[in-house]
């Protein structure tokens, strides 16, 4: 019923954060009926310990009717330039089965050159790009990108050709005109924990992310994470319209990161479909056909 845009899993069990197993996500999936998940690897030191991407191919050749490999590199590796021939690491990968490049996630502005030239070597080589975002320059992770998203607006223009996913709380939180920049995200405390909010009030006006939609065919929503399900929720009348108009450009997802982490999305889906609020071929193009013609399923 369901494929699953964004996942992961590491394959022995981590220190102190502790994702899930691929044997953990199957059992998962099999509750929630995700028939197969995309695995991103965590290679950014910001957000955790970097993970081999080739830990992501050994466990989807392990269980290759279930996952699916998408590859990272951080965009300061090699020599820390803006001219790394990282197409020649996203060829090999891309040789090896990954599907996409991410989750990118350094504490990095979009607009970076060194960033930009990974989006450059990705739309080069042919594959998806998926990031996450932060609404602060430092001391959290995630691409940085001022209130409105020019920066991700100036990466669309630039690379048309490229397929970039907008994903987490600084892009879905733009689904509506902002009433403050608090309304962003959750940022790391300097000194230990977080802060932040979402916003929870119908939209009274669209934001940057719908208008985005229409204008740059190459931008995509991830639907995972409890952000975009905040975002699409928050209003019910708003939510299946915007589902219905971006039914082709929108990707069910979960962003599991460990074993028994709570997912709505799913139940909210099926309920829509089920009162009418959303058509069947809605619900089946963002459940599972629009990742099925992306990965080549």
């Amino acid at each position: 019923m369901f494929i699953d845009i964004h996942s992961h899993a590491f394959r022995i069990t981590p220190p102190i954060y502790q994702f899930c197993t691929p044997e953990q996500l199957i059992r998962r999936y099999d509750e929630m009926k995700v028939d197969m998940a995309v695995l991103l690897p965590v290679v950014n030191p910001e957000i955790y310990l970097p993970q081999a991407v080739e830990d992501i191919i050994e466990m989807s050749e392990k269980y290759p009717d279930r996952f699916i490999p998408y590859c990272n590199i951080d965009p300061r590796a090699m020599d820390n330039s803006p001219h790394s021939p990282l197409d020649k690491l996203l060829e090999y990968y891309k040789g090896k089965g990954c599907k996409g490049v991410g989750e990118i996630m350094p504490s990095m502005e979009l607009m970076d050159y060194r960033v930009q030239n990974l989006f450059r070597c990705a739309e080069k080589v042919g594959l998806p790009v998926v990031y996450d975002g932060t609404g602060q320059r430092e001391g959290d992770f995630g691409l940085y990108d001022d209130p409105g998203l020019p920066q991700l607006e100036y990466s669309l223009m630039a690379f048309p050709n490229l397929t970039i996913f907008g994903h987490g709380p600084v892009f879905w939180s733009e689904i509506a005109k902002l009433e403050t920049v608090g309304e962003r995200s959750f940022f790391f405390k300097p000194f230990g924990g977080q802060v932040g909010r979402l916003p929870k009030t119908p939209i009274e006006e669209e934001g940057a992310v719908p208008k985005l939609l229409r204008l740059y065919p190459n931008l995509m929503g991830d639907l995972s994470d409890f952000t975009a399900h905040n975002a699409i929720a928050r209003d019910e009348k708003y939510g299946p319209r915007f589902l219905t108009e971006f039914e082709d450009r929108l990707f069910f997802g979960t962003d599991m990161c460990f074993d028994g982490m709570p997912v709505e999305l799913d139940s909210l889906l099926i309920s829509w479909e089920q009162t009418g609020k959303i058509s069947k071929t809605t619900f089946r193009k963002i459940a599972y056909d629009n990742a099925a013609q992306l990965l080549g399923l």
